[in-house]
């Protein structure tokens, strides 16, 4: 027998392939600490967005809350704590519910980075910055500018730069008003104001309950409208005169089929390019524009 120092067998030698393992699990354990930090970051990023864009218009603390509610005030979000089931709070859901208004389920860190009084009591609304017009409203415009109905009915839209730059190009393409629906999109915040570079001034914006029942009321007014999708007929062989509604979906489902099946036409943008889509706003634009270019050459 062979006799070691000290009477102790020296460690036997690691196995690589052990050694190879133990550093890949640590990697993975690192990378997901990292992911983990960084999507903490992104959330208290969008926190303080939140917090920084809508602070004039933020409701905070339960009874607030409900009184908002109760008073007809438009509420357009609102964040609720996660796993909260109280009285107050499920009173609130129900209004949310009946109001279409758009829930998210947060942590409280959220909430606390969100709150500036520090007092949300698991709850806290972002109201309209902007007071919404009536679809009457936008005939009403057209009429008093002698014009055919020139209409932006948005099916889903959620960011509120999109929202912004549309209402812009409707004001610039001399459109009378944007329609959104109100449950599943944004609506009037302040980011929305701001990136409609005051716009948001000049053109109604109304908000519907079910924008395809809206759809068939106005072609009972002689409307008819024009959904955006990727297989429709190329917009130059289309005709986009006369009283018109320009369709447009959410940034990434597009048009719902029931909203689709109302629209009269299906129009597409000639693409070139490798990628399959345009962004929102810029393919409400390309649209609008078309609609602009019949109009001047029909006169």
């Amino acid at each position: 027998m062979k006799n070691f120092k000290n009477g102790k067998r020296p460690p036997a030698h690691p196995d690589p392939r052990k050694k190879i393992n133990d550093i890949r699990r640590s990697e993975k354990t690192a990378d997901a600490v990292e992911h983990a930090s960084t999507a903490r970051k992104t959330e208290l990023y969008d926190a303080a967005e939140e917090s920084a864009t809508v602070n004039e218009n933020r409701i905070e603390g339960r009874n607030a809350v409900i009184e908002a509610y109760r008073s007809g005030k438009t509420i357009d979000k609102i964040y609720i704590l996660d796993g909260c089931q109280d009285g107050p709070i499920q009173t609130i859901k129900r209004l949310a519910h009946k109001s279409d208004t758009i829930v998210r389920f947060v942590d409280k860190s959220f909430l606390d980075h969100m709150s500036e009084t520090g007092m949300h009591q698991g709850v806290i609304a972002t109201s309209a910055a902007y007071e919404y017009a009536e679809v009457e409203d936008i005939f009403a415009l057209a009429e008093k500018r002698g014009e055919e109905p020139f209409v932006f009915l948005l099916d889903g839209v959620e960011d509120p730069h999109n929202l912004g730059a549309i209402i812009r190009t409707a004001c610039q393409v001399g459109a009378h008003g944007v329609i959104i629906p109100k449950n599943r999109a944004v609506g009037l915040t302040s980011t929305v104001a701001r990136a409609s570079a005051g716009a948001i001034n000049y053109v109604p914006v109304a908000k519907v309950t079910n924008l395809s029942r809206t759809i068939e009321e106005l072609k009972e007014k002689g409307m008819w409208f024009a959904s955006a999708e990727m297989d429709g007929d190329v917009m130059y062989d289309c005709n986009l005169t006369g009283p018109i509604g320009i369709v447009v979906g959410s940034e990434g489902a597009g048009v719902s089929r029931l909203v689709s099946e109302k629209c009269d036409i299906h129009v597409s943008i000639p693409m070139k390019g490798a990628l399959d889509s345009l962004n929102v706003s810029v393919a409400a634009a390309v649209l609008s524009y078309e609609v602009v270019r019949q109009r001047l050459k029909k006169k």
